[in-house]
């Protein structure tokens, strides 16, 4: 009797363990399809997960069958639009009144302007908006996250919490960069999250939500650092004012 249990215990734990995998699995494929800039091939996605290509093939068919991913007209696949429609729904009263803020500073400016918020200890983009009409705009992908500890909006973020809430590997050079924003209201990065690029990042705290921040990034050797925060905190505040502070 006592063996049986033992037995069934360890097969249902090897099935916890399987299914787990098999989650961990797809949600990778759809990080893999993520940071790809082009769609990939069924070798391609195998290769980067580290798995046979029958194994790939069949989470990318589930995958598909439920709109997450597709194809296009060679085979190649990318996220599917269910993905946008997902992605919409986080967050989605903040996304709303953010968006036309972002659009409004993106084609004012000339830069792409971009709602991040924390993500345990990443900085995860939200919603990005680039300009209509520059010559040269750095792509925000939403989605995309790096660690809080690097950038201007991670700094922006890190400045809203207490220093309990923060990682672990926080330098005395970035505990002085977040400690000038509380005096300051911004924070800017060069070179921190990508190469040559430049970010200047505002605080949004929100009552009852996570920390966040709206930034923008620039190629320009030189930036007019307080244009960018006076145009950034009229936003800071429209945001704030409708979502009730």
């Amino acid at each position: 009797m006592s063996n049986d249990v033992v037995q069934g215990t360890r097969v249902s734990g090897g099935r916890g363990a399987a299914s787990s995998q098999t989650l961990s699995r797809g949600i990778r494929i759809l990080e893999i399809l993520a940071d790809a800039s082009t769609p990939l091939t069924i070798d391609e996605v195998s290769n980067e997960l580290g798995v046979h290509r029958s194994n790939a093939y069949r989470l990318l068919r589930t995958l598909e069958e439920h709109g997450l991913v597709g194809r296009d007209s060679a085979g190649r696949i990318a996220l599917g639009a269910r993905m946008a429609s997902l992605a919409a729904g986080v967050a989605h009263d903040l996304q709303a009144e953010a968006l036309p803020e972002l659009t409004t500073v993106a084609n004012e400016l000339g830069m792409t302007c971009f709602l991040t918020i924390r993500d345990h200890d990443m900085c995860t983009t939200l919603a990005s908006v680039e300009p209509r009409h520059a010559v040269a705009s750095v792509a925000q992908r939403p989605g995309a996250s790096h660690p809080v500890t690097v950038g201007a909006p991670g700094k922006a973020i890190l400045a809203q919490l207490a220093r309990s809430e923060w990682p672990a590997d926080v330098s005395d050079e970035l505990r002085a960069e977040v400690d000038a924003v509380a005096v300051t209201g911004f924070a800017t990065s060069h070179n921190e999250v990508i190469p040559s690029v430049q970010s200047v990042a505002l605080p949004l705290a929100l009552r009852g939500r996570q920390p966040a921040a709206i930034a923008v990034v620039h190629v320009a050797p030189t930036l007019d650092v307080e244009r960018i925060v006076e145009r950034l905190g009229r936003s800071i505040v429209a945001i704030s004012d409708a979502l009730g502070g």
